[in-house]
């Protein structure tokens, strides 16, 4: 048996699909497991030790789709589920009449409209990953409440030269980026926030956040080491691996450090963790059976939000407050207690 598995993007959502990849194979060992993701979202997949083969799509669909009907696949199963997934399995079925079988993930559009617009949660109380397990009740396949997986390769892990050796003894890892700015905390917040933690820190990011993490380092620059745009993805997520907590905003860097197992320390702006986003362990749900080692922030006293599933360039209400009077006193306090019971 041959299956496909196809999530386009992006880092976190892509993370997000491993515990299906690992129950996969697994338990149905004999299949080949074959993964479709996009060329630049490749260090996330390709050191997967249960994958069997990895496609990449570049910019042109066409000589990729000659590389998959090659393959001759029974399944495919779509995380994705957009027009051009859509595509994919319509070419696969003609190609084959009709003997692939798909099975694709519901999205649930018309609910996330709902709590979007009219501020009504129909939304189940489970992580994305339990809707993607969905997709594979057929096969048999059940999760096995083991998380998510993250695989660096020992070539792209961290140097003990690599971090100042004021971090030597541990640190607190600050993913200050994302996508969209609306699920980025100001700078002034950080500042305030970097400011008062009493202990070391390292702050994740793109070269796009190099800047302002220099800003929040010139507080402190032995307290406060500015690691954006310096290491790949693998050796970012080598670094979240070693430090002892983190502090992240909604983007693909929380679901790393949920792969493994850290403590973490979660800010939402203009989304919200009903959306099944929030930080998983493999067993934990939003409001019932919660991970002791998640803590949400966010700022429940704007009335807009969520304004959107994803994100936005800027407010659409032009003033933030669902990131410039979220509390960084709350972030504070539950910060500082974990630096307590990590010495």
């Amino acid at each position: 048996m041959k299956i496909l598995i196809i999530r386009f993007s992006s880092i976190g959502d892509i993370v997000l699909t491993t515990p299906l990849i690992r129950c996969i194979k697994k338990q149905l060992p004999h299949v080949q497991l074959h993964y479709l993701t996009k060329a630049k979202f490749k260090d996330v997949v390709a050191h997967n030790p249960y994958l069997d083969k990895i496609h990449y799509l570049e910019s042109d669909i066409q000589p990729l789709m000659m590389e998959l009907l090659k393959e001759k696949y029974d399944y495919v199963i779509d995380l994705h589920h957009n027009l051009r997934t859509k595509y994919v399995k319509m070419l696969l079925r003609q190609a084959f009449n009709s003997r692939v079988e798909s099975y694709s993930f519901n999205k649930l559009n018309v609910k996330k409209w709902i709590l979007t617009r009219l501020k009504i949660n129909l939304l189940p109380d489970i992580s994305i990953v339990e809707r993607y397990f969905e997709t594979v009740k057929k096969l048999g396949v059940k999760n096995d409440g083991q998380g998510l997986d993250f695989f660096v390769p020992i070539d792209e892990e961290i140097k003990k030269d690599d971090l100042p050796m004021s971090h030597s003894l541990g640190f607190v890892a600050c993913s200050i980026g994302g996508q969209h700015e609306t699920k980025k905390m100001p700078l002034s917040q950080w500042q305030a926030l970097c400011k008062e933690l009493q202990f070391p820190i390292v702050l994740l990011g793109g070269q796009e956040d190099a800047a302002m993490a220099d800003e929040i380092r010139k507080m402190d620059e032995v307290k406060i080491y500015n690691a954006c745009g310096k290491f790949s993805l693998n050796e970012s997520a080598h670094i979240v691996s070693r430090s002892r907590f983190v502090i992240t905003h909604d983007t693909g860097l929380m679901h790393i450090a949920a792969a493994f197992k850290k403590p973490i320390i979660s800010i939402w702006g203009n989304t919200v963790p009903e959306f099944g986003m929030f930080p998983y362990y493999g067993y934990n749900n939003l409001k019932s059976n919660i991970a002791p080692q998640s803590f949400i922030i966010e700022n429940k006293k704007v009335k807009c939000r969520p304004c959107s599933k994803i994100g936005y360039a800027k407010c659409p209400k032009k003033h933030f407050n669902c990131m410039n009077k979220l509390s960084v006193q709350e972030i504070l306090m539950v910060a500082n207690q974990l630096v307590k019971e990590s010495k």
